[in-house]
């Protein structure tokens, strides 16, 4: 079973090392290809790359680092360096990818990408909760989890699944996993002015939360998953 491994974070960010252990941990004879960014991109959406030449690095057998986005990783992986996968995983990202953030975020866009060409595909991203740090062996420890039942059920053509971790303190119980549906809801639209300059100052933890949707299952405690249409 191959698996195309991406993010927005950058080939070197500790959530896709996470993601790439946490396949690993599923002990069923995968085949792992990373095919991610030299650099952060967070916020990118589905840009790609068609007017410029995208400079690869081929790290070792298995890597490879791109000088594009999220979506150009997924193009390039399906065409020239994995063209026969069994499922496209990004992330884990730090930050969360819930709602609305599906427009924005480079995660999802590559998701998205593998969807329109008919792989199953699926993204995951860790809320943080400030001041908390993400406790990445935890993470890795989910993502195994919830692998392990993704895989056995694929989402149905022209969708993807989204996952999204919740932020816990140390001592608190193990999370639920829900499946729910996302949020519509805006994100925070907040500036603060200095002379001619606008400064973004919305809050993402006091966004709006329907109660039942993934940002409030998310923000409640619990891992939200949600299947997402084309």
């Amino acid at each position: 079973m191959t698996f195309i491994l991406t993010n927005d974070d950058g080939i070197d960010a500790p959530g896709i090392k996470a993601l790439f252990n946490a396949v690993k941990n599923l002990n069923i004879n995968e085949n792992i290809v990373i095919v991610a960014p030299q650099e952060e991109l967070s916020g990118c959406g589905h840009k790609v790359t068609t007017h410029q030449p995208i400079h690869v690095q081929k790290r070792s057998e298995f890597e490879y680092t791109i000088a594009g986005t999220p979506a150009d990783c997924v193009r390039l992986a399906l065409t020239h360096f994995s063209p026969a996968p069994k499922f496209v995983l990004s992330g884990i990202n730090a930050g969360g990818n819930l709602g609305v953030d599906v427009y924005l975020s480079g995660t999802i866009a590559a998701v998205r990408e593998a969807t329109m060409h008919g792989i199953s595909a699926i993204a995951f991203s860790h809320w943080i909760k400030k001041p908390l740090a993400i406790d990445w062996h935890l993470a890795t420890q989910w993502t195994t989890r919830i692998l392990a039942e993704l895989i056995k059920i694929p989402p149905t053509p022209g969708t993807f699944w989204n996952v999204n971790f919740t932020h816990l303190q140390a001592d608190l119980p193990e999370p639920e996993i829900i499946f729910c549906q996302p949020s519509t809801q805006p994100l925070p639209v907040k500036y603060r002015i200095e002379g001619d300059n606008f400064y973004y100052i919305g809050e993402y933890g006091k966004r709006d939360r329907d109660p039942g949707t993934d940002v409030d299952v998310c923000f409640s405690g619990n891992i939200a998953i949600s299947q997402i249409s084309l």
